[in-house]
């Protein structure tokens, strides 16, 4: 059977075959591109003499001989501050029993710095008790910037559920309790 499609194929691909291949070759060939002349020199030569690029100047080395260059790193500064508030650390506040995530907790973390864990309790003591725990306490208890606690209780929000009303009448609704 397959054998036959072949056939189909192979009588519709040589159709006429013959008439086309004539009707190729006949065509005007395109014109080559005329080549780039040869007997030209590469490079002109330069005007004068041309020992005068191959010699020394000794006055352009005496020169250069006496240039020293002093640098210092200006980087080097900002690394050792860097290094000071790094060495900063706090002993961790709250924890979660075992592997969280699969991650190793850690001992202690750099001031002005959460984890995971003690974001979460900080978020949940400030949404249980407001007045008790303010921003300028969190801030306190935690060691961060009184800036960062504000923006971290405002857009961070990790309990907020919101049930969009379903378009008709007779769907399915979860109950709010």
């Amino acid at each position: 059977m397959s054998n036959m499609g072949a056939r189909v194929a192979r009588m519709f691909r040589n159709f006429n075959l013959e008439n086309r291949v004539h009707r190729e070759i006949s065509k005007e060939k395109p014109r080559v591109a005329p080549r780039h002349g040869t007997s030209l020199p590469l490079m002109p030569r330069p005007r004068g003499d041309s020992g005068d690029r191959d010699r020394r100047n000794e006055r352009l080395l005496t020169l250069l001989r006496a240039v020293y260059v002093e640098s210092t790193d200006p980087a080097a500064a900002p690394k050792e501050v860097a290094a000071e508030k790094a060495a900063e650390r706090r002993p961790l506040r709250f924890s979660l029993p075992g592997d969280v995530y699969g991650l190793v907790e850690l001992p202690d973390v750099p001031k002005g710095k959460l984890t995971i864990a003690e974001a979460l309790k900080a978020l949940s003591s400030h949404h249980r008790q407001p007045q008790t725990w303010t921003p300028g306490k969190i801030a306190q208890e935690y060691s961060l910037d009184l800036k960062d606690t504000k923006a971290l209780l405002e857009f961070f929000i990790p309990f907020q559920v919101q049930i969009i009303p379903p378009k008709s009448e007779n769907a399915k609704q979860i109950k709010a309790s």
